[in-house]
């Protein structure tokens, strides 16, 4: 291994402790017992490490700027977070850069890089559907460029991340269809590249097994139907039109996608919650002006964005000698019952 490439994490991953360990080892804390110093400062001379220069130039020339890079700056859930992130930022004396990917890769990759040569601070995250390659993000924040994702989760490197609950959002939605009387609940998913997807699904099952409802993966409808309600529409009406026996229940990975499902149904005659009942997911505003008003899934968008400029803002801030340790910070939804899915008793 080059010794440009040797970092505290590398020496704490080989001795089996923690980097934060390792640092105060080096600044010989008096905390650190002296067998672990002199295992660590032997180790650290045996392998030529020196403290990252482009990392301490970065936090040396602070621009007070902190990027942000989002799927979809029209999704209101986006734009909620951004509020939140502001709300922090500009307190603390920081502007904010923004730039959104439209769910491309390629796009995602140029903001990175344009963030980076623009030199903020830092960069908040949440990935385009499209990434499965992460090299763009690792290659800055190796480089010392302070990183923190959230949404959608990022767990490849080093990096913070603030989450909220999709196991518990998806179980809270289907145990609330199968309190309305549903038994055939159709999960309608979102990209299957996402962790979120994935963990919405698991809370489908979870509801489903703690009720005694037999999984049926012939009702998960996994295309890739985006997050538009016309190609939602298109994908369910052709299922239900299929089906050997019709569903009582939806459980959408959005709004979107529960806005097209609606759609669907009313195109073929059917009642929404009579006939069948429709759940989504993220709270958007148009949720509580359709017809009917549409049981959702809220997301604290806002406390998200704040979360993420915080923990963002401390990295920033840190002392050049310290290592932080990446937190995980996993917020709670809440389920808004409206008229999509409430049946009279």
């Amino acid at each position: 291994m080059k010794s440009t490439q040797i970092t505290i994490k590398d020496i704490a991953r080989e001795l089996g402790i923690s980097p934060s360990t390792v640092s105060r080892a080096l600044k010989d804390h008096p905390d650190i017992s002296p067998e672990t110093k002199k295992a660590v400062n032997k180790l650290a001379e045996e392998l030529n490490y020196q403290p990252n220069s482009i990392a301490l130039s970065l936090r040396h020339r602070k621009s007070n700027t902190i990027g942000v890079i989002i799927p979809e700056i029209v999704h209101f859930f986006f734009s909620t977070v951004i509020s939140g992130i502001e709300d922090i930022a500009y307190g603390a004396g920081y502007s904010v850069i923004i730039s959104q990917s439209n769910e491309s890769y390629e796009r995602e990759v140029m903001d990175t890089k344009a963030m980076f040569n623009n030199r903020v601070d830092g960069i908040i995250v949440s990935m385009s559907r499209e990434t499965q390659d992460l090299s763009h993000f690792e290659s800055i924040h190796k480089r010392g460029m302070p990183m923190v994702f959230f949404d959608r989760s990022c767990d490849l490197f080093n990096c913070s991340n603030v989450l909220v609950d999709d196991i518990n959002g998806g179980y809270q939605a289907t145990s609330h269809l199968i309190e309305q009387g549903c038994r055939r609940i159709v999960h309608l998913q979102g990209p299957s590249s996402l962790t979120i997807t994935r963990d919405r699904h698991e809370g489908y099952k979870k509801a489903l097994a703690e009720h005694n409802i037999p999984y049926n993966k012939d009702l998960v409808i996994n295309d890739e139907m985006g997050n538009d309600e016309q190609s939602a529409k298109d994908i369910f009406g052709k299922f239900f039109d299929t089906a050997s026996e019709k569903p009582d229940g939806v459980f959408a990975s959005t709004d979107m996608i529960a806005l097209g499902a609606i759609q669907a149904l009313k195109a073929r005659g059917l009642r929404v919650p009579e006939d069948v009942c429709v759940v989504g997911f993220s709270n958007w505003q148009f949720t509580s002006l359709t017809e009917p008003t549409i049981t959702t899934v809220a997301q604290p968008g806002f406390e998200m964005g704040q979360e993420a400029a915080r923990l963002l803002i401390r990295e920033i801030e840190a002392d050049e000698d310290t290592v932080l340790e990446p937190v995980l910070k996993t917020l709670k939804t809440t389920l808004i019952i409206r008229d999509s899915s409430t049946r009279k008793k």
